[in-house]
This record gives structure tokens, C-alpha cells and sequence, in this order.
């Protein structure tokens, strides 16, 4: 059994489909796959969030979301003010690992950046040094990444956590002079390869077109160890 988290560089960098990606080409492979997602803000009780949008694209059912907040908010703040009950350090990381228990991969897909309280003074960093999980960084492809993907990796060094590969969210059709650069530039100063880049807009496609096209976005040796298991 693997747990493999999932953080971002700051909120809308493509977080969710980027973990769809990872567990359709997991599921693909015949591996079983499961996916949490810990705190779900900004979203009504019974409507869809992450976690539907997971399934959708990759197919994979077999997911578990510990709490909802309906304000758009970090869920540590989101729960105070809907006065619901507040995640936990030791709830997360216990829930994980009894979901991990029944399947070949756990993905764990955070909220926001990697230092966004999931609780009251605990971040998706503590889970994954809890679970001694490695961490992907999803990163924009734009002006600014730079910065914000070399502290987010310098923060996971910080916490002696292992940080597996840069993954840009969402590369667009025409990239303009900064994001072609960033190609480069960006494993050069944060010291981690980049391992994947996911077209933009295809959070739009079918699940029979996303799960064809997903290995295609991702190294194939880093997806060999990291979600095959080879």
C-alpha cells in the first residue's frame, strides 16, 4: 500500500485534475485506487465537489471526504465560522491510513497551498510527515511560479518531507515567453524534476478521452514507481 499526497503552489492551480490524472493512470494499470480528500470548502451539503470531479474523469469510485464547510474559505477558518466540528491531525492521518489499507494507492489531495490549515494548527505538510508520504507540488505554468514553487518545496525540505516531482497544472495552447521559460527554469531552482504537465482545459474532456490521454502527461518512468508500483 502507497499514500501519495497531493499539494499546490496556491489555490486554482489544478490540484484535482492533476490528482485525476494520477489515479485514472493508476486505475488504468490496474492498480486499486482510492482518494481522500480531507476538508471540502466552498461547497453545499449534497452538491459535487472535488471529489466528484475526481470520479468523473477517472473513474475511480473509491473516495472519502471527512468534512464539508459551505464558506469558500482555508478549513480551519471555514469550520470556525459555521461553527461545524474542526478536522484533526490524528482523524486525517487515521482515516487515511484505514483507507490505504484496502487499496495498492491512497492519493490525499489538499486545499489551497501546502501551509493552509486543515485544523486548528495542523497543515497538509503534518499529514504527509505523519504518514511519511512523499508529496507532488502542482504548480501554474505562469509568471510568478517561480517563487511561489520554490518555497512551497523549500517548506516540504524544512519538514524533512520528500518532495517527488513538480507537476504543472495547466500548460496552455500558446504558451506565451515566461511559461516556456518556466519549463526550464522551474526544476533548475527548486532542485525537483518536473514530472508532468496537464494540458489546460482538460478538466473539460470525457473520462474515456482523459483516461486515454493522462499517461501521456506524466513522465513514464516517475509513473511506473510512483502510481504502477514497477
Amino acid at each position: 500500500m502507497t499514500v501519495l499526497v497531493v499539494t499546490g503552489t496556491s489555490t486554482d492551480v489544478g490540484k484535482t485534475v492533476v490528482t485525476a490524472a494520477l489515479a485514472a493512470i493508476a486505475d488504468r494499470a490496474d492498480r486499486r485506487v482510492a482518494v481522500c480528500k480531507p476538508g471540502q470548502t466552498g461547497v453545499a451539503p449534497g452538491d459535487s465537489g472535488d471529489l466528484s470531479e475526481i470520479a468523473r474523469l477517472s473513474g475511480v469510485d473509491r473516495t472519502l471526504e471527512l468534512a464539508r464547510y459551505p464558506e469558500p474559505l482555508a478549513p480551519d477558518t471555514a469550520a470556525r465560522r459555521s461553527g461545524l466540528p474542526p478536522l484533526t491531525l490524528d482523524g486525517v492521518v487515521d482515516a487515511v491510513r484505514e483507507l490505504d489499507a484496502d487499496n495498492d494507492l491512497t492519493l490525499v489531495e489538499g486545499a489551497g497551498g501546502l501551509l493552509v490549515r486543515l485544523g486548528e494548527n495542523f497543515t497538509l505538510a503534518d499529514v504527509a510527515g505523519a504518514l511519511a508520504a512523499p508529496v507532488v507540488v502542482v504548480a501554474s505554468a505562469s509568471l510568478g511560479t517561480l517563487n511561489h514553487s520554490e518555497l512551497t518545496v523549500r517548506a516540504l525540505a524544512a519538514e524533512g518531507l520528500d518532495c517527488t516531482g513538480l507537476v504543472i497544472g495547466s500548460w496552455p495552447a500558446r504558451p506565451d515567453l515566461a511559461q516556456q521559460c518556466n519549463i526550464t527554469d522551474l526544476p533548475r531552482v527548486c532542485g525537483v524534476d518536473l514530472v508532468g504537465s496537464v494540458p489546460a482545459g482538460s478538466g473539460a474532456l470525457a473520462r474515456s478521452a482523459f483516461r486515454s490521454e493522462a499517461p501521456r502527461w506524466f513522465d513514464s518512468s516517475w509513473s511506473a514507481v510512483h502510481l504502477i508500483g514497477r
